[in-house]
């Protein structure tokens, strides 16, 4: 997946150490810095350092998000799935879930909480 996505991110800036400021993180630790989040629900400021820090990391998400990286990385992956499994275009559902709110009061109550 990993070569999928290099090959759709933008080419970098070229970091001039004389300017100041941090270098670039490594985009392969931000890439799974973002699927860390994704995957666990944690907030950006509780990423591990590991990926670098939450505030970067969160920046790159926002900047490859903007730039259509994961919906093009969506779409690639959806169109390899048809080509090796099939996907039966003509019938699709989504799945969903209904339920009462946990605070919502009682059932048939004028007023809700």
């Amino acid at each position: 997946m990993w070569a999928r996505m290099e090959a759709l991110l933008p080419a970098p800036p070229k970091h001039n150490p004389h300017n100041g400021g941090r270098p670039r993180l490594d985009p392969r630790q931000v890439a799974d810095g973002i699927f860390f989040v994704l995957r666990t629900g944690i907030q950006w400021k509780a990423l591990p350092r590991e990926f670098g820090s939450g505030s970067s990391v969160h920046r790159y998400f926002q900047q490859w998000e903007h730039a259509g990286i994961f919906e093009t990385l969506w779409s690639i992956g959806l169109l390899e799935y048809d080509d090796r499994k099939g996907i039966q275009w003509t019938w699709q559902s989504m799945d969903g879930a209904m339920g009462k709110a946990p605070l919502g009061g009682e059932k048939n109550r004028a007023q809700s909480d």
